[in-house]
């Protein structure tokens, strides 16, 4: 049992998880709480270069096995070198995707065995679960829209905003996606809390930050350690 806290954010594309994630890190490191804030996939050097792999959009030969693995190899990494050792200092983890987002896109996007998928998930994370699931909860052609728009705004010199190669799949896809965010949210009620994402960011952050409050009790600030 890791002493700190592990806090996820889930959702489909568009529904503003990166944003929230880093908005509740802000908070935290504001209020004196250890903190650190990671992704999927991602976080560490090799993740990030696995990450380039995976979302390159020329990269349509992937097969899901292919997929699956290297998704998995990047959050071996992040528990490995990141997460695992932060949590024993008795520190925030936040993280944009975990595990859950491999049984939502693989299991139920792609149709893959979902035991098959567990037994994948249980070797490259050693068991860890995050105490903590956020699910922002959209439309999924609403979020594709957002996440369309915001490429168009990169495009003409805007923020950065990145399109990939699993946006790319068809709209049955992300329902299938997001039927399956659903399905493990059954499974697990205990661990998620579902919040509407459209509606004002402010909000929906303090809501988020409502939710976060009752765990903060077993975390010590920087300033008393």
């Amino acid at each position: 049992m890791h002493r700190g806290l592990f806090i996820t954010f889930e959702g489909p594309e568009g529904a503003g998880k990166s944003t929230q994630a880093r908005r509740l890190y802000e908070r935290l490191q504001a209020a004196g709480y250890p903190v650190i804030l990671t992704r999927e996939p991602g976080g560490t050097r090799i993740g990030e270069l696995i990450r380039r792999i995976l979302i390159d959009l020329r990269h349509t030969e992937m097969a899901p096995t292919t997929e699956i693995l290297l998704f998995s190899a990047a959050r071996a990494q992040l528990v490995s070198e990141l997460i695992r050792p932060y949590l024993a200092t008795g520190g925030i983890v936040v993280c944009d995707r975990y595990a859950d987002s491999t049984f939502a896109y693989q299991g139920y996007g792609l149709g893959r065995d979902l035991e098959e998928l567990r037994v994948i998930t249980e070797v490259a994370t050693g068991g860890l679960k995050p105490d903590l699931t956020f699910y922002l909860q959209i439309d999924v052609e609403i979020g594709l829209q957002r996440k369309q728009h915001a490429r168009e705004r990169s495009e003409r010199g805007g923020q950065p905003a990145e399109w990939n190669r699993l946006d790319a799949r068809d709209l049955a896809y992300h329902r299938r996606v997001m039927h399956g965010f659903v399905e493990l949210m059954k499974q697990e009620p205990e661990r998620w809390h579902a919040l509407d994402a459209d509606q004002p960011v402010d909000e929906l952050a303090e809501q988020i930050w409502h939710a976060v409050m009752p765990l903060l009790d077993r975390i010590t600030p920087l300033a008393t350690r």
